[in-house]
């Protein structure tokens, strides 16, 4: 009982301050000492393979967490992206019955436009000791044994008898809010509530804000530099300082947008532009492989090149014209 609880978040730079708010809401929740570590510099390496790269900057991270741990103990891995409501020791306890990790256990039914995969990890519990991988070497495979799909979802690195899949549907509620809710994950990116006022959940993302600022565990200032810095929506501030606001009123809403809109703020911005990098990096890598083929797979890359650019200026174009 004496033993720590060592909570590990997948984050970056843009998710710090979200990072705090799913640490409060974890500690706020459990008698357990737990320390919660975001892997926000972590270094991480890529494969040769471009197309085997990381989707996000951290997406490789959950996997260093046996080596961070010096192989010894348990550990949870949570992404930066969600909110507790439970004791996180159920989550620490779930039964891994002698395998490596814990997954989400089989889902059938899941909240509109989301989806969970046969291997949810997202939300993970490790025994460190048996996870005899290091991070380097997986990403070393995936220029040769497997792809960035069969690292991420299938898993294929595992044995089946390495994956329990225990961990209760409470502990990964995607979109969704129940009552039985151990933790909430806000996954469309576009609607997370820090980003978007039309995330029918953000209430309760706020709400939580608002008792850390009444605890003194988040300041005002604090939430303000995370807008100056183009991480949180502007409106967010009015959101939180308002008295009774009423969240899923259309014009409360729409006015929280106007406020965005005339701050020019872009959600995501460093996701967008993680993305552009690696767009931009994927494509100068197939034009080599394409080269390396012969002239004609290089002239058939280049042709689609062209068709692909061509179709992006029009899209743009009748874009600008419904607006």
């Amino acid at each position: 009982m004496n033993e720590i609880i060592k909570v590990y978040v997948g984050s970056d730079r843009s998710q710090s301050l979200a990072v705090k708010v799913l640490e409060y809401s974890i500690k706020r929740h459990t008698d357990r000492q737990v320390e919660v570590i975001p892997m926000t510099d972590l270094k991480i390496p890529e494969p040769r393979d471009v197309r085997q790269s990381q989707r996000t900057g951290f997406s490789f991270a959950r996997w260093a967490i046996p080596e961070l741990a010096g192989h010894k103990g348990k550990a949870i891995y949570v992404d930066a992206d969600m909110q507790v409501f439970r004791d996180i020791d159920e989550l620490w306890n779930v039964p891994l019955n002698g395998a490596k990790i814990a997954v989400l256990e089989p889902q059938r039914e899941t909240a509109e436009n989301v989806h969970y995969s046969k291997n949810e990890s997202s939300v993970m519990v490790l025994d460190c000791e048996k996870c005899d991988w290091t991070l380097e070497g997986l990403v070393k495979r995936l220029d040769d044994d497997f792809t960035y799909d069969g690292l991420m979802r299938d898993l294929c690195f595992l044995n089946e008898q390495d994956i329990a899949r225990t961990i209760p549907a409470d502990w990964n509620r995607l979109e969704s809010f129940p009552q039985t809710t151990g933790l909430l994950h806000f996954t469309l990116m576009p609607t997370q509530p820090w980003v978007s006022a039309r995330n029918p959940l953000r209430h309760v993302w706020i709400n939580e804000v608002r008792r850390m600022v009444d605890d003194g565990e988040l300041s005002c200032d604090e939430i303000q530099q995370e807008i100056d810095l183009g991480y949180f929506r502007p409106s967010l501030m009015l959101e939180i300082k308002e008295e009774s606001p009423d969240f899923n009123n259309d014009e409360w809403i729409s006015k929280l947008e106007g406020v965005d809109r005339k701050a020019g703020y872009v959600p995501h911005r460093s996701v967008e532009e993680f993305n552009r990098r690696r767009a931009r990096a994927l494509k100068s890598y197939e034009r080599e492989l394409a080269f390396k083929k012969g002239l004609g797979a290089y002239t058939s890359f280049i042709a689609k090149e062209v068709l692909d650019d061509a179709k992006n200026v029009a899209r743009g174009f009748r874009s600008k014209l419904r607006s």
